[in-house]
């Protein structure tokens, strides 16, 4: 069995279209969906794009997930993109994200029992690092039993070992932070192997296409930032390790 694992796509339709024509993908058993699908400049088509995939898709919730729900019935965001996806989405689409798990578990063969998250297994929208302590990363995964477990959120891809456990981060397909591309990963239950990929797209001509196809009011500040342009994994840390609860 192959696994593809595909995190934070955050509505970029093109991104995510890239990784779907890479051949592993096309042709992987399943393909996991470790959360933030939705919040960003075309959250309807995206996931109109992901439901086409049908029961190869295996779905689990994310932390914008959460809040596009949460949007769609009425509540306020404090992110404007989140905000105007939220009031995007028709009704299946709402319901859809309304009723994701929080987390799923697999058989891998050579991965042992693998277990899929957003943030981590008891939140999702808790912060972790691929840096972080090995205390935090114990206190994480206290009573998780799982020999592999793949989580997202961070928009960073890692591969780790903690306390004799395989933690995976695959990236973000969609806003990545670290190096440009839709990044994603490839599990292969047979070997045992873990490969990080990433997969190149035309950030110019998909930055044009967002900005045309969006309804987005401030879509061009947005794919400026996160589409043509990527923040480095330094910044990155730097911000994630103060909402870890790390002394900056």
């Amino acid at each position: 069995m192959r696994v593809a694992v595909l995190s934070d796509i955050h509505g970029v339709l093109p991104a995510l279209e890239a990784v779907l024509a890479e051949p592993e993908v096309a042709c992987a058993d399943l393909v996991v969906l470790t959360g933030d699908m939705a919040a960003g400049p075309q959250p309807v088509e995206t996931l109109d794009l992901l439901v086409s995939l049908g029961e190869r898709a295996l779905w689990v919730n994310g932390n914008a997930d959460r809040e596009l729900v949460e949007v769609a019935r009425g509540s306020g965001s404090a992110y404007p993109i989140s905000q105007w996806a939220g009031q995007q989405l028709r009704g299946d689409q709402v319901e859809l994200l309304a009723g994701l798990p929080m987390s799923c578990v697999l058989d891998l063969g050579a991965l042992g029992r693998t277990l899929f998250a957003h943030a981590t297994p008891r939140r999702d929208d808790e912060m972790i690092l691929v840096d972080s302590a090995i205390e935090r990363w114990a206190e994480v995964l206290e009573g998780i039993e799982a020999d592999t477990v793949v989580l997202g959120n961070t928009h960073m891809p890692f591969v780790r070992l903690v306390e004799r456990r395989l933690v995976v981060n695959p990236g973000s397909v969609g806003m990545p932070y670290g190096t440009a591309g839709a990044h994603w990963a490839l599990l292969e239950a047979g070997s045992g192997a873990v490969t990080l990929r990433r997969t190149a797209f035309d950030a110019q001509a998909a930055a044009g296409r967002i900005v045309e196809e969006s309804g987005f009011a401030e879509v061009e500040e947005w794919v400026s930032e996160y589409v043509t342009g990527t923040h480095s994994d330094v910044e990155a840390l730097r911000a994630f390790g103060g909402a870890e609860g790390r002394a900056r």
